[in-house]
């Protein structure tokens, strides 16, 4: 595969990792905000559904196109912007994986709450505040790889 196309095709998943991490969160914490419960039981169901669909395939074609590209440039591994950046990656990575079960949980509950005609468990609300907590380290890491993929400081 010549540079260019692998390059888009690195330039497009990163985007749609980042683009469908912050649009699910947005509509996740926006219905969570609400408190409906059939609200909620829906958005996570579609939050989860998103994330096998789009999330987990670019999390794949990341570092795979990325260290393609690294060996069609030539690029030494001792790039300080390299492995901070894979760090960062895997930073998220180690938010996103519980970040994930949450979601699993917090669909479970809600889909409870909602068939049962119940209020939220305590549960679902301790999970939030982890799901909440989790999201932004793996956001700003996220951001903060972009910024070294585009300028490369050192």
């Amino acid at each position: 595969m010549d540079y260019f196309t692998l390059k888009t095709i690195h330039i497009l998943s990163s985007t749609v990792l980042f683009g469908t991490g912050l649009g699910t969160a947005f509509f996740m914490w926006m219905a969570h905000r609400r408190g409906d419960v059939a609200g909620i039981a829906i958005t996570s169901r579609h939050v989860v559904l998103a994330d096998w669909l789009f999330t987990t395939p670019a999390i794949i074609v990341q570092p795979l196109t990325g260290f393609w590209l690294i060996q069609l440039m030539g690029l030494p591994w001792t790039m300080t912007w390299l492995w901070l950046s894979l760090a960062l990656y895997l930073l998220a990575g180690a938010c996103w994986l519980p970040v994930v079960a949450i979601q699993y949980r917090v669909r479970a509950l809600a889909d409870t709450a909602y068939r049962t005609g119940t209020p939220l468990p305590a549960a679902y609300f301790r999970l939030m505040r982890w799901w909440f907590a989790l999201g932004w380290p793996a956001f700003l890491a996220l951001v903060l790889v972009f910024w070294l993929m585009v300028h490369k400081p050192f």
